[in-house]
């Protein structure tokens, strides 16, 4: 991770980008984030879903203060000087929760003794693949969940025409917000079941009011971060405890896989555009820089709509898989309960 954010503070050419901020970074993130979420819920037994929050809580404090300390450090120093401090603090910080973490093993829920979450093969199996509609919902939700992050900056910029430094302040408030929700969600989901819980899910359409902006901010924090705490709980609770291990790393691969398709799509949707509208690339031949700014905004948010109804029928579709998930198992144990 550090060594691809500093080797990307070199880069002269967009591919050198590719091979370190997307390949070096993403490898090293996923090497890093990978354990300590399949690690973190083998230590509970008990109010899993809060303790889950509270870890997870952590990414949001993160976002909270990063999108500010990084704008400060953009503007005094600039790019590259902005990527070395980060990979260097990014380094240490790593290296010392590398020295704390350890591995357990658990008992089975049967209590006969056969290796948890903690200890078995990591390999998946057919009979658990099986239950795919919930694999469809992780796959659907982690494409439809990073497109509002990944836009919410340009969008603030673009269309509602305001400093670059007020959208790190929206994305900063949105961490915020994300990292409560955390923990208020796995307390929630303690009480009325996870499944429960991570089927609420929310889609909101782009306004060019500011407030009303803002609301959407607050309240896509408050959805989506209790829905990606209450994941890696939510897995044991469909799958069992004994099955954790081996399903955790299918389902975070099938979320890979759902940011791939996600972000990218939204983006060929969006086309290229500039502050206000004024040139557009793909899609928006003709409209050039003699379109008048009014004309410019209003288009632009016209193709920003269309980015939220995409993003909207994704988190929808997965909020649907999620309920028929929470009925099948209703189903088979031949009662409803708000917690399973």
């Amino acid at each position: 991770m550090s060594m691809g954010l500093v080797l990307a503070s070199c880069a002269t050419k967009l591919w050198h980008l590719y091979l370190t901020q997307a390949l070096l970074y993403g490898l090293g993130s996923s090497m890093y984030y990978y354990p300590l979420i399949t690690l973190a819920p083998t230590y509970f037994d008990r109010h899993r879903g809060f303790a889950m929050g509270v870890i997870l809580a952590g990414s949001g404090v993160g976002g909270l203060v990063m999108a500010l300390v990084l704008q400060n450090l953009l503007d005094r120093y600039g790019i590259a000087w902005a990527l070395r401090i980060l990979g260097v603090w990014n380094f240490m910080v790593g290296i010392g929760v590398a020295t704390v973490v350890r591995g357990q093993r658990q008992r089975g829920e049967n209590g006969n003794g056969a290796a948890g979450a903690g200890g078995g093969s990591s390999m998946p199996n057919r009979s658990l693949m099986r239950r795919g509609t919930f694999c469809l919902s992780a796959f659907l939700q982690a494409g439809g969940n990073v497109v509002p992050l990944y836009y919410m900056s340009s969008y603030t910029v673009s269309v509602l025409l305001l400093p670059q430094s007020t959208s790190s302040l929206f994305v900063s408030i949105n961490s915020g917000v994300n990292s409560i929700s955390r923990i208020l969600m796995g307390i929630l989901a303690d009480h009325i079941g996870l499944v429960a819980v991570a089927a609420v899910m929310v889609g909101s359409g782009a306004s060019s009011d500011v407030n009303r902006f803002i609301a959407f901010v607050v309240m896509y924090g408050i959805y989506a971060g209790g829905y990606n705490a209450l994941l890696p709980t939510t897995i044991m609770e469909v799958y069992g405890v004994e099955n954790y291990k081996r399903v955790n790393s299918v389902m975070y691969f099938i979320r890979g896989l759902g940011l791939i398709f996600g972000a990218p799509v939204a983006g060929i949707i969006l086309g290229t555009h500039k502050r206000g509208g004024k040139r557009w690339g793909n899609g928006g031949a003709g409209l050039g820089t003699g379109m008048g700014m009014g004309r410019g905004v209003e288009f632009l948010r016209k193709k920003y709509n269309d980015v939220v109804v995409y993003d909207g029928v994704l988190l929808m579709a997965a909020a649907v898989c999620v309920v028929y998930v929470r009925w099948l198992d209703a189903r088979d144990k031949g009662r409803w309960r708000w917690k399973a």
